[in-house]
């Protein structure tokens, strides 16, 4: 047993949302999104479901009060429903597309609309892009720990030859074959953080 290795004997599975980080006609985002989802539910101790942000079409962020200074919840229809799905989660699988050398609008503002939903929880990353879009995780962690998520160290970074591969009709499971076992090595530290962290949230 590993490093990183958990029981659940005594806990719960962990829910774990995937979130897919681009709503842009032809994505790729999708696919990765997909593939870390089937990976997870491969574990006997996550409950994995992906949320795809084109279902919570949201406007940008324009609320007097900040998320974290609320007094009353949002009513806005879409972030209400997003909101509620963000508070189920113990932990989160970000897939993060890499735009001009930073993360997506869409993602930005998503993350924006909610605060008290995503404190003590991990989060981890999946990205593809430029430099296998690095520089969007490393911009996504700050903003992480602002909205006190725990960034974990492990994450996949997919570069441009994936992308291509896939558009050019390779299966994403031949085209992500390289990515397995660092896949596999952040769902194992994503289960140590996520139970330690819902550990601590019940304790207190």
């Amino acid at each position: 047993m590993d490093s990183y290795s958990v029981t659940n004997t005594h806990m719960d599975k962990l829910k774990v949302k995937v979130i897919i980080g681009s709503t842009r006609e032809g994505r790729f985002g999708d696919k990765p999104a997909a593939w870390i989802a089937e990976l997870a539910k491969e574990r006997a101790d996550m409950d994995i479901e992906i949320l795809d942000l084109r279902d919570y079409p949201i406007p940008f962020f324009d609320q007097q009060e900040t998320p974290s200074y609320k007094t009353k919840p949002y009513n806005e229809p879409n972030v209400v429903k997003l909101t509620a799905k963000i508070a189920e989660a113990d932990a989160y699988i970000i897939t993060v597309a890499e735009y001009n050398h930073g993360y997506t609008a869409v993602l930005k503002n998503a993350m924006d609309w909610v605060y008290q939903e995503w404190n003590n929880k991990p989060v981890a990353f999946v990205a593809y892009g430029s430099a296998g879009g690095a520089r969007a995780i490393e911009q996504l962690r700050e903003v992480a720990i602002e909205l006190q998520l725990a960034p974990i160290r492990n994450a996949v970074h997919m570069t441009y030859d994936a992308v291509i591969a896939i558009g050019q009709g390779t299966a994403p499971a031949q085209a992500f074959a390289p990515y397995v076992d660092r896949a596999k090595a952040l769902l194992e530290q994503l289960a140590w953080w996520g139970n330690a962290l819902k550990a601590a949230r019940i304790k207190a």
